[in-house]
């Protein structure tokens, strides 16, 4: 997998890869971390992939961590866990 950019981010820590003919976005907060495979055939180069990461896709990648940590604490006191 080859590194593209580090796009910066106040919330999150975004990184751009490219691997197979796929441009890779990992998007990570804390312990988590959100992975989008986009075809290099479906854009024109990587650009258009950070184009993409406009305020409603980021508002829901906030909602979707939110959402994976309450997940991940209701398995833990379910499984006496935490």
């Amino acid at each position: 997998m080859r590194f593209v950019q580090d796009i910066p981010h106040p919330q999150f820590r975004i990184g751009l890869y490219a691997w197979n003919g796929k441009y890779i976005l990992k998007i990570e907060a804390g312990p988590y971390e959100q992975t989008y495979k986009v075809s290099e055939m479906d854009v024109t180069d990587s650009t258009d992939v950070l184009q993409m990461l406009d305020t409603d896709f980021l508002n829901r990648v906030a909602q979707r961590f939110a959402d994976m940590d309450t997940d991940w604490q209701a398995t833990g006191e379910r499984n006496e866990v935490f």
